[in-house]
């Protein structure tokens, strides 16, 4: 019978999902933040642990941010 491996991985939960109370707007740019790479890319479903549903409303924030000025296209 094999060993379950003691440092198995949790699957990350959806930040959006946990607090159904935080809503997704473009406004909210320290949000948006947590969801950027240090390169102000838009982070990939499995690192930030976003469900799809969320993850489609994130990126059209974020791009919406990025128009509005409120967030940066790129970093130097």
């Amino acid at each position: 019978m094999p060993k379950k491996n003691l440092l198995t991985k949790q699957r990350k939960r959806c930040y959006f999902c946990i607090n159904p109370q935080q809503s997704i707007n473009y406004k909210d740019s320290q949000l948006l933040r947590r969801f950027l790479s240090s390169y102000a890319k838009i982070r990939p479903r499995r690192k930030s642990g976003t469900c799809a549903k969320h993850q489609r409303k994130l990126a059209e924030a974020i791009k919406r941010g990025r128009i509005m000025a409120l967030l940066p296209f790129i970093k130097r």
